[in-house]
């Protein structure tokens, strides 16, 4: 199960092993004040691509192509990721204000379609 959550709300037991997964570290958190077990910045979406993005909701189905073809070239920055998920519950962490339009949710439907396919692979 791959669930996700603003960086700035409380850590739960629920939620696994936690994982940043912005390029830049949160505004106004300390690296030490949020437990967080990785920060996977090669998973997140490029520079060039955040910007052009800026949270613009009618920009969205267009990030989310350009970011899955990003996921797609990079396997390498997810598959740690996939491998945390297969063993138990994994929490990515975004910093953005929109809980519908971002990066995080691009990447949990991403990762959440693979184990899919694997598991489909599998009962084969």
């Amino acid at each position: 199960m791959i669930k996700v959550k603003r960086v700035y709300e409380p850590h739960a037991t629920a939620d696994g092993a936690r994982f940043l997964v912005e390029r830049l570290w949160p505004r106004g958190i300390a690296k030490l004040a949020r437990r967080v077990d990785g920060w996977i910045k090669e998973a997140a979406p490029s520079t060039e691509l955040r910007r052009w993005f800026n949270h613009d909701p009618q920009k969205w189905t267009e990030f989310k192509r350009r970011y899955v073809a990003e996921l797609d070239a990079r396997p390498d920055a997810w598959k740690p990721l996939l491998a945390k998920a297969r063993r138990g519950r994994a929490t990515l962490l975004y910093s953005a204000r929109d809980v519908e339009h971002n990066n995080a949710v691009v990447l949990r439907d991403f990762l959440t379609r693979k184990l899919k396919t694997e598991r489909k692979c599998q009962d084969l």
